[in-house]
């Protein structure tokens, strides 16, 4: 008999199998993939993030004589890259399997599912059943795919398949501009591929403040990256070797088609019907104070939850609040308002917070400010100077919200988390004096301008 059995690797899993080592409790961790790592891991986050990293690196060189660097044209090895990522992810999932290992956590490979509360199966080589005094439900979310375009893994693909592409396509369209849509546009324009971007709704990366989505709207434009916002795409018309993607009177002929559209609940078959928990969609319910579902002794966290954001980051600091829970009968809520979200685009876009139009439907009387990149020594300086910091404050009151698109923005974003999450008021956090010349001049200059005196 576990204390927990979890089932699923990924970002909440393991996150729940590490933490539950400082509480003593004992931990067994299903995972169906030959590896743990989940989505993030193995098919997301890191292996994305390096690829914008390798489109990073090539645009520097492209750039280098700007700064008086004579380095040639780049020519990127596609299989090279291809090759490093797969490195990359390999120590660490190495790193991550070694530390579960040290954690005593015992990882059981096979399909978890639930046989009611406190018992979960595992299907593989010999099925066997584990008993836990706790299960948590990590299972995690797989690409969507939408009506007239089936993934087949080369015409058709989802962002799994992207990841591996044997070869860089040339000619791309994207449907969906969220996050993931956005960063593949991003990365594939600046290694030189034509891009084509649709949005079903009027601004890239839906919910994101209209104003930040603009400004990284324009920046993509400016690169090369075709924008449709506000369009419905028709079904795919495929030829021997490209797909043609009509939408509305016009059609684009690519040689792939990205679909980007968001990520369902992977919780399907995993026995939840046998154990009270209620399921909407595909999501979890769950009691956010504790993680725990209407099954008692049944939690669930990451991206199957209902209504909390697909992020390997809430998925870390849920598995925390249900471990704590668990261990300790204490809850430990998230404070979803305070968690960041990064879109790893060139340049970044980072948010946390309330948007101004959030703020305002929750009923709070808010002031913006403002305050542009173009003057920021540093960012002249690394010649990424388009970009702007805006900020949401209550009326006489703390800071509510933050957008910031340019370089870096996933880093310098994280001073406004803690603004936002100890509900400063512009005027504490402005006392403090950021260094010069850096990027986050920029935050303290905004922070000036909403005390209502402004530097510069």
């Amino acid at each position: 008999m576990y204390d927990v059995v979890i089932i699923g690797g990924g970002p909440g899993g393991y996150a729940a199998g590490l933490y539950a080592h400082n509480f003593g409790l004992s931990v067994a961790l299903v995972e169906k993939d030959p590896t743990v790592g989940g989505t993030c891991l193995l098919r997301g986050c890191i292996p994305a993030k390096h690829w914008l990293h390798t489109a990073d690196v090539f645009t520097t060189v492209r750039d280098a004589a700007t700064f008086g660097v004579e380095a040639g044209e780049p020519v990127l090895d596609w299989e090279a890259a291809l090759a490093r990522k797969n490195e990359v992810v390999t120590g660490l999932v190495r790193g991550l399997t070694g530390l579960l290992k040290a954690r005593k956590v015992d990882v059981v490979s096979g399909f978890g599912r639930l046989d009611g509360p406190g018992k979960v199966v595992v299907g593989g080589e010999g099925e066997q059943t584990l008993e836990g005094r706790n299960v948590i439900v990590a299972t995690g979310s797989a690409p969507r795919s939408i009506p007239g375009y089936p993934f087949d893994g080369v015409r058709i693909v989802s962002s799994d398949d992207a990841l591996d592409w044997e070869q860089q396509p040339q000619r791309v369209a994207i449907i969906g501009a969220g996050a993931i849509g956005c960063e593949f546009a991003s990365l594939l324009v600046d290694l030189g591929s034509e891009v084509h971007l649709f949005e079903l709704l009027d601004q890239i990366v839906p919910g994101a403040d209209p104003a930040a989505a603009q400004e990284l709207s324009k920046q993509l434009s400016r690169r090369g990256v075709t924008i449709k916002t506000g369009v419905t795409v028709g079904a795919a018309e495929m030829k021997d070797d490209s797909v043609v993607v009509p939408y509305g009177d016009e059609s684009v002929e690519v040689d792939v088609v990205l679909v980007a559209v968001g990520r369902a609940p992977q919780t399907q078959g995993v026995g939840l019907e046998t154990t009270g928990a209620v399921v909407e969609r595909g999501f979890i319910e769950v009691d956010l104070a504790t993680m725990m579902t209407a099954a008692p002794g049944v939690f669930a966290v990451g991206d199957v939850v209902a209504g909390t954001p697909q992020l390997a980051h809430a998925g870390f600091a849920e598995a925390i609040a249900a471990i704590t829970f668990i261990a300790t009968g204490i809850p430990a809520p998230v404070d979803y308002r305070a968690i960041p979200l990064v879109v790893y685009t060139h340049p970044e876009m980072a948010e946390v917070g309330y948007t101004e139009e959030r703020a305002r439907e929750m009923g709070f009387e808010v002031e913006t400010t403002s305050h542009g990149l173009t003057g920021v020594g540093r960012a002249k300086i690394i010649g990424q100077n388009r970009g702007m910091v805006k900020l949401v404050v209550k009326k006489d009151g703390p800071i509510l919200g933050a957008s910031v698109v340019g370089p870096q923005a996933g880093e310098i974003i994280h001073e406004l988390m803690y603004a936002v999450g100890w509900e400063a008021l512009p005027e504490e956090a402005a006392a403090f004096i950021h260094a010069h010349p850096t990027l986050s001049e920029a935050i303290g200059e905004t922070l000036l301008t909403a005390t209502g005196r402004s530097l510069h």
